[in-house]
């Protein structure tokens, strides 16, 4: 099935040119349509006003957010009147602690959303919960958009993380559009469990249902040589040239994530190429 709605929130006018060109590219390549959440969020927190603060105050930040949001959508608009394609854009305002009802309610009549990386230099705040309500509420697959990454319209080489979890499998079926694309499409086992079910053969029942679908696969297993599983991930997709890196999204808590550290929180802060995700 291919993606035949592609959605994304913007938020910073600085941000809307990367992740429009990888909307383009994508709704270009399978004839899709485009729709785009453009929003003004109010940062503060209410609940932490100084004593006499009245509803002057409250309504400066909502006129600041309004603002925002048609910042957002005049950049919006310049680049899509001129892309080509079918599209849509919203605008709307919400505080910090109720974006993701927002961006969730939009994103689950959807097929795929683009987001762009929500941590790094000058990145909003609000962009990590919009990210996580677009998987987790939105129920919805997201291509994450580093920095300085590029459109892809197919990727072409793909690296799949394995680790035989439900979000792993969750993110491969959700991706097959793209694998059945790409020429190759590496399935990456990180130190494989010598006493599981497929230590035989790791690797080798994801493989078998990818090639039924016609995707041309290949295994590599490689040693944890790195601290962190996603440093070794990165470095494989950098090594063979990956242009996709699909993953299982949380397969800790959100918030042992945010403490402790995992897979998903560090791809999303290290990744340098396009990475797809699902939960």
């Amino acid at each position: 099935m291919a993606y035949k709605t592609l959605f994304s929130v913007l938020t910073d006018p600085k941000l809307v040119d990367p992740v429009l060109e990888q909307g383009i590219a994508l709704a270009n390549a399978g004839d899709a349509h485009l729709d785009v959440l453009c929003m003004g969020v109010d940062r503060t927190q209410t609940g932490y006003y100084y004593a006499g603060a009245n509803a002057m105050v409250l309504q400066e930040t909502i006129t600041r957010a309004h603002e925002e949001a048609q910042a957002v959508e005049a950049r919006v608009k310049h680049v899509l009147d001129a892309s080509g394609i079918r599209w849509s854009s919203e605008t709307g305002v919400a505080q910090l602690a109720d974006i993701g009802r927002h961006v969730a309610m939009r994103a689950r009549f959807s097929d795929l959303a683009i987001l762009p990386q929500p941590y790094g230099e000058k990145r909003g705040a609000e962009l990590e919960p919009i990210l996580e309500a677009a998987m987790f509420d939105g129920k919805v697959p997201v291509i994450m958009l580093p920095a300085k990454g590029k459109p892809i319209s197919a990727a072409k080489n793909v690296s799949i993380a394995w680790n035989e979890s439900n979000e792993a499998m969750a993110a491969v079926r959700a991706a097959l559009p793209i694998l059945q694309a790409a020429d190759t499409v590496r399935v990456v086992v990180i130190d494989p469990p010598v006493h599981g079910p497929s230590r035989s053969d790791p690797g080798g029942q994801l493989s078998q249902f990818l090639a039924r679908h016609d995707v041309k696969v290949e295994i590599d297993v490689l040693s944890k040589t790195m601290p962190r599983v996603s440093d070794v991930l990165l470095r494989h997709a950098d090594d063979t040239n990956a242009d996709l890196v699909v993953m299982g999204a949380y397969g800790h808590s959100r918030f042992r994530e945010a403490i402790l550290g995992g897979a998903t929180r560090s791809m999303l802060e290290q990744a340098d190429l396009p990475v797809f995700m699902a939960h």
